[in-house]
């Protein structure tokens, strides 16, 4: 990899439309646990998409990924499975924020989520601002400095802990 703003492995792709009541069905809400939570991501779709999920680094989607609740569980649980990136055609605006809160890597590239084979492997640089996979490689805007800096420190708390103490305001 060579690179901490860079990440991924194998992919499992979705449809469009993916409902945050399908990521974490709402009666797991009751747990902010990475771990705890990674044990229903998904669930909705049976034991099968959730062994597969477990075995893979970077989740693509089509358009509206993340639709539904306002839940950051969402991506938190998406992180207890191991899952190091999100790449979509496009994010519901809340799931994009509170993946970058929790430190989960989301790409908007609708051109690298059709590109993308289920079961290949994807490569994110989220400072370079490529998505890599099947041999070609998509530009996207690279994320604006400070949420590199959110990134970096794993996700806003972190962020705001290491400002705070740095005695930074943000």
């Amino acid at each position: 990899m060579g690179s901490e703003h860079r990440v991924g492995g194998r992919i499992i792709a979705f449809g469009e439309n993916v409902n945050t009541d399908v990521i974490i069905p709402g009666r797991y809400l009751v747990s902010i646990d990475p771990a705890e939570l990674a044990e229903h991501a998904f669930e909705p779709l049976g034991p099968e998409t959730q062994n597969r999920l477990r075995a893979s680094d970077v989740v693509v989607a089509g358009r509206n990924f993340g639709c539904g609740s306002a839940r950051e569980q969402a991506a938190t649980c998406l992180l207890g499975t191991g899952i190091k990136a999100v790449v979509a055609a496009s994010f519901s605006r809340v799931f994009f924020r509170n993946a970058i809160n929790t430190g989960l890597v989301a790409v908007e590239s609708p051109a690298a989520a059709e590109a993308a084979a289920d079961n290949g492997e994807m490569w994110v640089d989220y400072d370079a601002g490529t998505v890599e996979t099947d041999g070609r490689t998509f530009p996207f805007s690279p994320y604006p400095e400070v949420l590199r800096e959110i990134m970096a420190d794993g996700g806003l708390i972190p962020h705001l802990m290491a400002s705070f103490a740095a005695g930074g305001k943000q």
